[in-house]
C-alpha cells in the first residue's frame, strides 16, 4: 500500500493567500503547504481523500489518474469546495466516480453540490455518493471509519488495511474517543493532525498530538494539517524518534 500526501497545511494553507508565513522559512519548501487530502493506492485502486480547493494542482502532480473512489471525511471548505474539479474524470467512459460519506456529511455535500450528484441542465451528474460504514471494502483495500467530534460536528477517522499494511489518517478532530485510538493500535503509519502549538478549539495541538502517538505506539506518525507556526525543520529538530512532519508530495511505501 502507498499513501501520498497530497496537501498537509490547514483551511488557509501555507502561506496564507496575503503571504504570511508566520514562523515558517520560506526558503524551505516542505513549508508550503496546500489544504489538507490524501492518496491511498494499492494493487491499482486509487482512493482519494477529500477534495480540497486545491485539488487540481494536487492531482496533476500524481499524473492525473482516475481516482477508484473518494472519501470525504466532513464538508467543511477545505475539505470539499475542490469537488469540481473531478469532472474532467467523468469524461473516462462517461462513468461517475464512486464517493463516499458520513451520512451527515453526505447529506450536506449532495445539497450543497447539487450539479455534481444530480447534474444540471445539460450537464450530466459525475459522481455518486453513498453512505461510508463502520467497515467496508474499496477495490481490495479494507476502510473503516469511526466519527470523531470536530467542534459541532464529526469528521470521520479512516483505517485502512491492505497487503498485509494498514495506516489510519486523522485529521479535523479535537477529541479522542475510544474506538478511535482503538483502530490505531497495532498501526504501521498514523497520520494525524497537529495543527499548532497553542492549543485550539477544534483541532489538537502538538502536545496533544504527541501524547496520543505515545500512549497508542504506532510503528511511524507523520504530523498533517500544521498552519504557519509549524516550521518543517524546526519540528524535525525537536520531535521524537518515529515522528515527523508530513510534506505536500511525501510519498510512503507500506
Amino acid at each position: 500500500m502507498k499513501v501520498t500526501v497530497l496537501g498537509s497545511g490547514t483551511s488557509s494553507g501555507v502561506p496564507r493567500v496575503d503571504g504570511n508565513w508566520g514562523t515558517c522559512d520560506p526558503d524551505e519548501p516542505r513549508n508550503r503547504r496546500r489544504r489538507v487530502s490524501i492518496l491511498v493506492e494499492h494493487d491499482g485502486t486509487r482512493i482519494l481523500v477529500d477534495t480540497s480547493p486545491d485539488l487540481r494542482e494536487q492531482l496533476i502532480g500524481e499524473g492525473g489518474g482516475r481516482p477508484s473512489a473518494v472519501i470525504w471525511t466532513h464538508e467543511h471548505a477545505d475539505h470539499c469546495h475542490g469537488i469540481d474539479d473531478l469532472r474532467p474524470f467523468y469524461f473516462y467512459g462517461k462513468e461517475p466516480i464512486t464517493g463516499f460519506a458520513r451520512p451527515r456529511a453526505r447529506a450536506e455535500l449532495t445539497l450543497r453540490f447539487a450539479f455534481a450528484f444530480a447534474g444540471h441542465q445539460a450537464y450530466p451528474p459525475y459522481i455518486t455518493c453513498g453512505d461510508l460504514g463502520d467497515d467496508s471494502e474499496i477495490g481490495g483495500i479494507r476502510v473503516r471509519a469511526v466519527d470523531l467530534p470536530h467542534g459541532e460536528i464529526t469528521s470521520a477517522g479512516l483505517r485502512f488495511d491492505a497487503g498485509g499494511s494498514s495506516l489510519a489518517y486523522f485529521t479535523d478532530f479535537n477529541v479522542l474517543p475510544d474506538e478511535a485510538a482503538a483502530l490505531v493500535q497495532d498501526i504501521d503509519l498514523w497520520i494525524v493532525d497537529a495543527c499548532r502549538h497553542a492549543p485550539h478549539p477544534t483541532h489538537p495541538h502538538l502536545a496533544k498530538t504527541l501524547a496520543w502517538i505515545e500512549a497508542l505506539k504506532p510503528k511511524r506518525a507523520v504530523l498533517t494539517h500544521m498552519d504557519q507556526t509549524m516550521d518543517y525543520r524546526s519540528l524535525c529538530a525537536t520531535l521524537p524518534e518515529g515522528v515527523e512532519p508530513g510534506y505536500d508530495g511525501m510519498e510512503i511505501v507500506l
